[in-house]
């Protein structure tokens, strides 16, 4: 059945979410903080794993370097234009919005939490072409593979950062959701090239998100993420 992929990693998240919820507040802020760097540590590498795969081609006993163009473009470009739009406060005021809904009481790290958790789930190839599998397929293991990683991802997060990231699945349903909708329209324009630029670029994203999770916000990644039309815009002209 399509859309079951995206349901049941909605389901991964909300539910590690309220297992790390258990231990938020119940942890001494020691371990917080080697969890947090222990979580932005490993999302760095994942990152970074997934770039360098995209960029390094083993060709003829030759290593060749390529995506070079293409990162620049779409990185600079998809700046420039998430800062006009200034994504990242829009989901913050988001972020601000629901935590005023769901808890009257102050809580410093609701809207971190909302913020952080959803970038980390809904930015990277996974999420991409599990859902178009989805869509085009019904093939929904590349999600339910994605559910799990993201179940352990949250689970940590939660635990640190708290009620915020349970909400992160509102954006991770409608993400995945639409682009499991429109898989049918979306699937001409997806070349191998295509396929394998996005990959590159959303990886260096995650790359960024675990450096803000190791050692503080350093990058706003939520005004970057226009960089993932951007690439398909390049890939398609052969830039």
């Amino acid at each position: 059945m399509i859309g079951l992929g995206t349901v049941a990693n909605v389901l991964a998240v909300i539910a590690g979410s309220l297992i790390g919820l258990i231990f938020n507040g119940g942890l001494k802020k020691r371990f917080q903080d080697i969890l947090m760097q222990a979580l932005g540590l490993s999302t760095m590498f994942i990152g970074l794993a997934g770039a360098l795969e995209g960029m390094f081609k083993i060709s003829e006993n030759k290593i060749e370097i390529t995506g070079t163009m293409v990162i620049i473009v779409s990185l600079v470009a998809g700046a420039l234009i998430g800062e006009l739009i200034d994504i990242e406060k829009r989901m913050e005021q988001f972020g601000e919005w629901l935590r005023n809904k769901i808890t009257k009481k102050s809580d410093s790290t609701f809207v971190e939490g909302f913020v952080t958790s959803s970038l980390i789930i809904c930015v990277g190839a996974m999420a991409i072409l599990g859902s178009l599998q989805d869509g085009l397929r019904a093939d929904a293991s590349l999600l339910y593979t994605k559910a799990i990683l993201d179940f352990v991802i949250v689970l940590i997060t939660a635990s640190t950062l708290g009620l915020g990231v349970l909400f992160s699945a509102i954006p991770l349903g409608i993400y995945q959701g639409l682009i499991t909708a429109f898989a049918k329209f979306i699937q001409p324009i997806l070349t191998d090239k295509v396929i394998a630029d996005l990959s590159l670029v959303g990886s260096i994203l995650i790359f960024a998100v675990g450096i803000n999770l190791a050692f503080g916000k350093k990058f706003k990644v939520g005004n970057l993420l226009p960089a993932i039309v951007v690439v398909v815009i390049c890939s398609m002209f052969n830039i």
